[in-house]
């Protein structure tokens, strides 16, 4: 057999093996969408898993635990949505960083069909927050949510006399 007549036999084994997977591409994208249990609530933006990992909710900010107004407030209100034991679905964003600088997952967390990142910012525990200036898929729900609720006095917008918005560089702080 001549090799020309070689040539589309070799193609074709090698397209076969392929298929079966016996050739693994190296740039696997993890799934979308992952499972866990809520162990506790850190904070008004953070979880902790059950099986040890943390979670930062992605594209929001709540005030900080004890240096802000409306600190514990946020962590409750984050608390309320999902208690300890609570299952929830952690949906990546694959126009934003997969992990934060701590080793966090940045996770989009939805109970049911509950946004709880978007319901946070629409409580006014937490508003939208653009690392990089970057606007995952969620980013016009976070927007028309804070506006909703500054415009209601929601949260620590009326709780809170010096409350800010800064969606694209820092978080919302209330007075020293």
């Amino acid at each position: 057999m001549g090799a020309e007549r070689l040539i589309p036999l070799v193609v074709l084994a090698v397209v076969a093996v392929g298929c079966e997977g016996g050739v693994r591409q190296t740039s696997e994208q993890p799934p979308a969408d992952m499972r866990a249990v809520v162990e506790r609530v850190n904070d008004g933006d953070t979880l902790t898993l059950r099986d040890g990992r943390q979670v930062r909710l992605v594209q929001i900010d709540a005030p900080e635990l004890v240096a802000d107004c409306y600190g514990r407030a946020a962590a409750r209100d984050l608390a309320a949505l999902v208690p300890r034991g609570a299952h929830v679905i952690l949906r990546r964003d694959p126009r934003l960083d997969a992990v934060d600088r701590y080793g966090r997952l940045l996770r989009y967390v939805l109970v049911g069909r509950t946004n709880v990142n978007v319901a946070l910012v629409r409580r006014g525990a937490a508003s939208p927050y653009f690392f990089r200036r970057a606007r995952g898929r969620y980013a016009d729900a976070l927007l028309a949510a804070v506006d909703d609720a500054r415009a209601q006095r929601r949260g620590y917008w009326g709780a809170c006399p010096r409350a800010e918005l800064n969606t694209g560089i820092g978080a919302i702080t209330g007075p020293p």
